[in-house]
């Protein structure tokens, strides 16, 4: 297993919620010499120097700075921070019988009985008002705590033949027995406040307690919770990290939201990434056009996981695609454009892949099943960008436990490395590589 797998599972491990997972990437940056600077206050950014700004906590772009600017233009990847779960909702106790359950409503797509009969807590963020102000604290109750019973068999005749679960009964869990528990005080104990602090609000999401896994003959599929989109987010991450160039300006970005349509203020639907790359121009170029000018010159790859063909069901794959586990990166193509890639923007990626000797598959949906859109098109209604839709293959996706292959976590990173690296001098529908 190599550095970058042992890193990402690493990673995986402790991703109990959107801002756990971006607190990671955080911590990633600032190990790398990273510097945080606030969207609230002037940019004074150096040449040389590399830094990155949050939007609620839940969303992070990072950029690098070359040592000698010239022509601005930009190489982004875009990855996406969350996944669907059960949300918490406020007041969420409900008694029945010795029992006590929490009121939760789903957040995003998941396969619902893949949730039950599971080791479940939850993660998030908090608001407290403590000393005249409000502040924001991260909690995660790092044990075994809440299960979604599954209804028995003996009652349930039709579990195996489609049972239709009902969101609003099915899938609350139980979190305790005693008489008299308080979710509030609870939560005040995980956080250790003062019996002054009053906790105001909160964003807490369940979040399964498998640890990500090596499984097969020769350990060589990874099976993890969340692995749609963090393994993507988490191994572009690392190619960024490792990558150099001193021509082009190098941007990494996790969006929130993904999973419920991104039309957040931190989503990939918002002015985000907009505001971000125009202010970095404004840092350096003080023409008008300069901002316009650079984003025509520059390229986005949206990486966010693929469907691998699932061996079980090859019947809902297309005829000629055939996308395995272990086989390389995937681009993917729709002609309706929920992916954006196209014959110029995947000719990039190709010539990245065979200029360093990485695999590359090709996806499309069968034409009676509609696939989902992702982080290209949507942050295209604000930045227009060259991009392409590129991703892991994986099966079980939106299961509570997800499957892909390691080796494609490594190509990932190379890819992404190599990308960065590489000087793409875009000239409208011509393109020149240093």
């Amino acid at each position: 297993m190599t550095n970058n797998i042992e890193k990402v599972i690493s990673l995986l491990s402790s991703s109990y919620s959107c801002f756990h997972n971006i607190t990671n990437i955080q911590n990633e940056l600032l190990k790398n010499n990273f510097i945080e600077i606030k969207e609230f206050e002037n940019f004074k950014l150096e040449q040389g120097k590399n830094y990155f700004v949050k939007r609620n906590d839940s969303s992070l772009i990072a950029f690098k700075i070359p040592s000698e600017i010239e022509d601005i233009s930009f190489l982004i990847t875009a990855s996406h921070s969350d996944s669907p779960s059960y949300k918490i909702k406020p007041n969420p106790v409900i008694k029945r019988l010795n029992l006590n359950l929490l009121n939760v409503e789903p957040y995003g797509g998941m396969i619902i009985s893949t949730w039950l009969d599971r080791p479940l807590s939850f993660a998030g963020r908090v608001i407290v008002k403590s000393k005249g102000k409000l502040e924001t604290k991260l909690v995660n109750v790092n044990r075994d705590l809440m299960v979604i019973p599954n209804l028995c068999i003996h009652m349930n005749r039709e579990v195996n033949s489609g049972y239709n679960f009902n969101q609003a009964n099915d899938v609350l869990p139980i979190i305790s027995s005693s008489e008299n528990f308080d979710f509030t005080k609870f939560l005040k104990e995980q956080l250790c406040l003062d019996n002054d602090d009053v906790i105001v609000s909160f964003d807490l999401f369940l979040y399964c307690r498998d640890l990500p896994k090596l499984c097969g003959e020769n350990s060589e599929f990874l099976l993890s919770p969340k692995e749609d989109d963090l393994t993507s987010a988490y191994s572009s991450l690392l190619g960024f990290l490792q990558a150099k160039n001193q021509n082009q300006i190098s941007v990494f970005t996790c969006f929130d939201n993904e999973e419920v349509g991104s039309l957040t203020r931190q989503g990939a639907n918002s002015t985000f990434l907009k505001d971000i790359l125009s202010r970095i121009v404004l840092a350096f170029k003080t023409n008008k056009d300069d901002y316009q000018k650079a984003i025509a010159k520059s390229i986005l790859l949206s990486i966010d996981n693929a469907h691998a063909n699932h061996p079980n069901h090859l019947d809902v794959s297309d005829q000629t695609t055939s996308v395995c586990l272990n086989k390389g990166i995937v681009i993917k193509y729709n002609a309706n454009q929920s992916y954006t890639s196209d014959s110029l923007s995947s000719s990039i990626v190709k010539y990245i892949c065979d200029k360093t000797n990485l695999k590359y598959q090709e996806f499309t949906n069968k034409n009676n099943l509609k696939g989902g859109s992702t982080l290209g098109n949507i942050s295209n209604s604000e930045v227009s960008l060259l991009s392409c839709d590129i991703g892991l293959p994986q099966l079980a996706m939106h299961s509570i436990n997800e499957m892909c292959g390691v080796n494609d976590i490594d190509d990932m990173v190379n890819l992404a490395k190599e990308f960065y690296s590489t000087h793409i001098n875009l000239c409208g529908d011509r393109v020149y590589f240093d």
